[in-house]
C-alpha cells in the first residue's frame, strides 16, 4: 500500500483498492443466538412499543414509541430479551435492543405494501436503518434542493473492499436502486464515482454516468468527492447546500434489493482485516457480535490489542468483541498491541508536517491549539475548520503523536450540536 521513491518521500502515498484487484467472495456468517440493534434515540422512559418478551419478525421496523421516525430494522425473527441505554461516540445517547433468535424465519410484510409506490417518505421510513444507511433526509430538504446524486463505488478509508465489491458484483441491484431514486426524487443527474483505473469495469453496465477520481488517498473522502464534482468544499451547512448528495454504492444496492424483492435487506458485507493486514470478506446479519466474525477467520484478540471499526486512517476503536456490527460497519480491523502507535499530550513542536501534508491546505498546527483548548468557534472562524476533509493524514504524520483527527471530529460535532440547540431555541 505505501510506496517510496528511490530518493525518499516527503509525503505518504497510499492507494485505494481497485475493481481490478481480486477479492474472494464473502464468507457467510451463521445467524447468531442474539443480535443487538441500535435505535439512535435516547431511552428517556420505558418504551411503549418495545418491551422484553415482545416477538419480532425479520424486516420489522422497531421504534421506541408509536409515531417515532427513528428506528432499527430487525435482522432476525425472535423475541426481545433486553432494552438498555447505549453510549455511542461523542457521548451520544442511543438505545440498544437485543433480540434472541428463533429457529424459524418469519418476514414482516409492512414494507412490501409500501414498496409498491417508491417515495422519499417510504425510503426515509424504512431504508435509513438498512445496510449502507442511506441518508434520505437531505433529499427532502426543500430549502436546499439537490440536483445531483453522487454514488461512490469505493470506500473512504484504506484496505476496505466493501462498497467496491458490492458495485462490482451487484450491478443489477445498483441499477434497480438508481431507478428507485430517480422515481422518488425526480433527479435525473446521477453520477457514479469510481477510482480512475476502474472506469472501464463499469462503463455500459450501470444506468448512470461514470466519473473517475484519483485512486490516491484521500481523494475518495466524501468531501474530496464533492470538491472533485463541484470545484469547492461544503461549508458548515453541509453538502446539500451545494446541490449535491453523496450516497454509498452499498446503500443504493440495498434500496434496489428492497424494492425488487419487497423485503428489507438485513445482511451486511464487512471486510475483516487481521493483525497481519490480510483482508477477508464476510456476510453477516446486522447486529451480529464482532467476535463471531473474528472467530470465523481465526483472529485472536489478546489483552491490549485494538479492535477498530473502519480503516487505519479514520476508524474508531471499540472496547469489546461483544459489540455488534451496525448497518454502516464496513470493516473490522485488529491491531496487535506491539504495533499500536501511542497518542500523547506532548506539545506541538511546530515541525509543519501536518501543514505540508494537508490536502485542504488547512493551517493544522494553529487550528489544533484552539481545538485542544475547547475553543471550537475560534478555531472554525480563524483557521478554516470546515475545510478539513477528515482524512487523518495529519495525525498519521504528527511527530508529537497528538490526536489531531479526533480533536477535529469532536469540534465539528460540538459545533453542530450547539447550532442545533440554538435553532431549536429560536423556534
Amino acid at each position: 500500500m505505501r510506496k517510496r521513491s528511490f530518493f525518499g518521500l516527503s509525503k505518504p502515498c497510499f492507494h485505494y483498492e481497485l475493481a481490478t484487484d481480486s477479492v474472494a467472495d464473502p464468507v457467510a456468517i451463521p445467524t447468531p443466538e442474539t443480535v443487538t440493534l441500535y435505535i439512535k434515540q435516547e431511552l428517556k422512559r420505558t418504551s411503549t412499543s418495545l418491551k422484553v418478551g415482545t416477538p419480532v419478525k425479520t424486516g420489522q421496523r422497531l421504534v421506541l414509541n408509536e409515531g417515532d421516525d427513528v428506528c432499527a430494522i430487525s435482522s432476525v425473527t425472535g423475541s426481545i430479551c433486553a432494552i438498555a441505554p447505549f453510549l455511542a461516540d461523542f457521548g451520544r445517547a442511543w438505545t440498544a435492543v437485543t433480540i434472541k433468535t428463533e429457529g424459524g424465519e418469519a418476514q414482516d410484510t409492512e414494507f412490501s405494501e409500501a414498496a409498491q409506490a417508491p417515495s422519499l417518505e417510504t425510503l426515509n421510513r424504512y431504508l435509513a436503518a438498512c445496510p449502507g444507511e442511506p441518508d434520505i433526509e437531505p433529499l427532502m430538504d426543500e430549502g436546499n434542493p439537490v440536483h445531483t446524486i453522487a454514488i461512490y463505488g469505493g470506500n473512504a478509508d484504506l484496505l476496505i473492499d466493501t462498497s467496491l465489491f458490492v458495485l462490482k458484483n451487484n450491478a443489477e441491484a445498483v441499477n434497480s436502486g438508481i431507478e428507485v431514486l430517480r422515481k422518488a426524487t425526480g433527479i435525473e443527474d446521477i453520477v457514479i464515482v469510481v477510482p480512475e483505473e476502474s472506469v472501464q469495469n463499469y462503463s455500459g453496465h450501470l444506468d448512470a454516468r461514470i466519473q473517475s477520481i484519483s485512486s490516491a488517498y484521500p481523494y475518495a473522502q466524501p468531501l474530496m468527492v464533492v470538491y472533485h464534482l463541484t470545484g469547492r468544499l461544503p461549508d458548515e451547512k453541509g453538502m446539500a447546500s451545494m446541490g449535491v448528495h453523496l450516497i454509498r454504492a452499498e446503500a443504493v444496492a440495498a434500496i434496489g434489493q428492497a424494492f425488487s424483492s419487497g423485503r428489507l435487506p438485513v445482511e451486511k458485507t464487512v471486510a475483516v482485516i487481521d493483525k497481519s493486514g490480510k483482508k477477508h470478506l464476510a456476510r453477516a446479519r446486522v447486529g451480529t457480535p464482532v467476535g463471531k466474525l473474528l472467530a470465523t477467520f481465526g483472529v485472536e484478540v489478546n489483552d491490549q490489542d485494538k479492535i477498530i471499526f473502519g480503516g487505519p486512517m479514520t476508524g474508531n476503536a471499540i472496547y469489546s468483541e461483544t459489540l455488534p456490527i451496525a448497518p454502516d460497519t464496513d470493516a473490522i480491523m485488529v491491531q496487535d498491541k506491539s504495533v499500536i502507535p501511542l497518542y500523547s499530550d506532548y506539545p506541538c513542536i511546530n515541525c509543519g508536517d501536518c501543514v505540508r501534508i494537508c490536502p485542504a491546505n488547512v493551517p493544522v498546527n494553529l487550528l489544533v491549539r484552539f481545538l485542544e483548548a475547547g475553543q471550537y468557534n475560534e478555531g472554525a472562524d480563524l483557521y478554516d475548520l470546515y475545510s478539513c476533509i477528515e482524512c487523518g493524514l495529519c495525525s498519521y504524520v504528527c511527530v508529537s503523536r497528538i490526536p489531531i483527527y479526533q480533536y477535529i471530529k469532536l469540534a465539528k460535532y460540538e459545533l453542530s450540536r450547539i447550532t442545533s440547540a440554538e435553532e431549536m431555541n429560536e423556534q
